[in-house]
């Protein structure tokens, strides 16, 4: 079954491909789709915005469709950057929301940089169904950014699971404990016991 993936983001059209092909689903990016919207992300939280951006999807080719909404919640901002993470502060690259983020975060003891990635993922089949799953890791944010992988706030974000932070880790590492990575196995499970499969 064709699977559009609501995302411009290479790493996650990868991850879909990688975790959706073996059920079935031959997965393609909406731009190869034809199916080239922007959706303003205008939830309260990540499955809000992820039903949204499947939605419209959806309705624009009444195909199958799987999108995502993911983020950073750091227990010591009161939960920020959440759904703004992608546009935290107004700012407009990875290093620059980074550098914002621990700024904000300065002067505070490492017990209490406490944070957790977050994703919520919503597929909706061809015939209007939907099904959401949801994923979360826990870690700390570092005083300063290490690693050279991954993307967003990677750099900043350490896994004790993996003992480095995610831009340290290869992206085997990373899919086998991160937040996308459990929302798409839940995804993927669920997916196992609907009807057309």
């Amino acid at each position: 079954m064709r699977l559009i993936a609501a995302t411009h983001n290479k790493n996650k059209l990868r991850e879909f491909k990688e975790i959706l092909g073996p059920l079935g689903y031959e997965v393609v990016g909406e731009d190869e789709a034809g199916a080239d919207i922007e959706v303003e992300e205008t939830g309260t939280t990540f499955e809000e915005n992820a039903r949204l951006k499947a939605e419209a999807i959806h309705a624009a080719t009444g195909a199958a469709v799987v999108a995502d909404d993911s983020g950073l919640c750091v227990d010591a901002l009161g939960g920020e950057p959440g759904v703004f993470s992608a546009r935290y502060g107004g700012l407009d690259t990875d290093g620059a929301r980074v550098e914002l983020l621990l700024k904000n975060l300065a002067g505070v003891s490492r017990e209490k940089r406490t944070a957790r990635f977050m994703c919520a993922i919503v597929f909706i089949g061809a015939d209007g169904g939907l099904v959401a799953s949801t994923g979360s890791v826990e870690g700390y944010i570092t005083e300063a950014p290490e690693g050279e992988n991954g993307f967003g706030y990677d750099p900043v974000f350490f896994s004790p699971e993996l003992g480095k932070t995610f831009a340290m880790a290869s992206a085997a590492e990373k899919n086998a404990v991160s937040h996308r990575g459990r929302a798409l196995a839940g995804l993927a499970e669920a997916l196992k016991y609907t009807p057309d499969n």
